[in-house]
């Protein structure tokens, strides 16, 4: 395939871009063009298709060559598509690095610039993490970066880089090596939490940090977390994957994060129980389920062969 941009510079990194969509179309199209204007080459733009309805579907076999269109006969959720798209990423294409991101991720012209400018100078790392911003210009709280001391926020003006314990898959970029040795996200996390548990895992090889020089906007309806005491119904399904999800990865941290994620999980819970929450006895049994699947949920890591530089 074709490179999607010209370079505009001497580095001779080599970058697949890893795009995971599910039928949000407009928002599709834009992040594709947003790709096509960066300033340093994107040699394979992977564009992975939770089986979309037909709208979708004829607009990325419209690309032609311009994409490596990748179409799933089932919609696997985040964590599935990224599964998907990186062990694509190592057997089908031999490219230095990945830069992964949703379909509602809109980079910056030079956010890739900025990524890879902190990976040529800084080459030991597990994973590089954008500046997630919202459509108002302000972080976006799904994405706030988690820097090693959790006590303290990382300033929205924050210029330096910083190491972080995890992010999130709204542009990460990650080296080759990394994920041919830490294998792949886990499909049956389904959403919610696979990349906190993946950069983890990246983290534990390498450090991981934040760019702030590499913008991109995070094109969610509303700047909002994620709470189960206030979410709606249609969402309390969800929560099953964050806390079954949650309950896995805490398990491989040390004592004291092992400690302080648990302490949080029963500190939301009696939260939500001795509150007047909407659906709030769906939303106990949701997270006493999650829990208990938890404990005895051991999913395997995939690893792959990768095509040789």
């Amino acid at each position: 395939m074709t490179n999607l941009s010209t370079p505009k510079s001497n580095h001779p990194a080599t970058v697949s871009a890893v795009v995971v969509t599910y039928n949000r179309l407009d928002l599709l199209k834009e992040v594709v063009a947003s790709l096509k204007q960066q300033s340093m080459a994107i040699h394979h733009l992977i564009v992975v298709d939770n089986d979309s309805d037909a709208p979708t579907q004829d607009y990325l076999k419209s690309l032609g060559d311009q994409i490596d269109y990748l179409r799933l006969d089932q919609n696997l959720g985040g964590a599935g598509g990224f599964n998907r798209g990186l062990r694509y990423f190592l057997e089908k294409t031999s490219d230095e690095y990945v830069w992964l991101m949703d379909d509602d991720t809109v980079p910056a012209p030079d956010a890739l610039a900025a990524l890879l400018d902190f990976a040529n100078d800084h080459p030991h790392f597990g994973f590089l993490a954008s500046d997630v911003r919202w459509t108002d210009g302000h972080r976006a709280k799904m994405n706030r970066p988690a820097p090693l001391n959790r006590l303290k926020s990382v300033p929205e003006d924050q210029t330096n880089p910083i190491q972080l314990q995890n992010a999130t898959f709204v542009s990460l970029l990650m080296k080759r090596q990394v994920v041919a040795e830490i294998g792949l996200p886990i499909t049956d996390f389904f959403i919610w939490g696979d990349d906190i548990e993946y950069t983890e895992r990246a983290g534990r090889l390498a450090p991981g940090y934040f760019i702030p020089a590499a913008k991109v906007v995070h094109k969610m309806a509303t700047n909002t977390g994620s709470n189960i005491l206030n979410d709606g119904p249609d969402r309390i399904k969800r929560y099953y994957y964050a806390y079954r999800n949650k309950m896995y990865y805490l398990k491989k941290r040390d004592w004291y994060r092992r400690l302080r994620a648990r302490l949080r999980i029963s500190l939301e819970y009696w939260q939500l129980y001795f509150s007047h929450a909407p659906y709030r006895r769906e939303k106990l049994a949701t997270m006493r389920t999650a829990i208990r699947d938890g404990r005895h949920f051991h999913p395997a890591i995939e690893r792959v062969e990768q095509v040789k530089k």
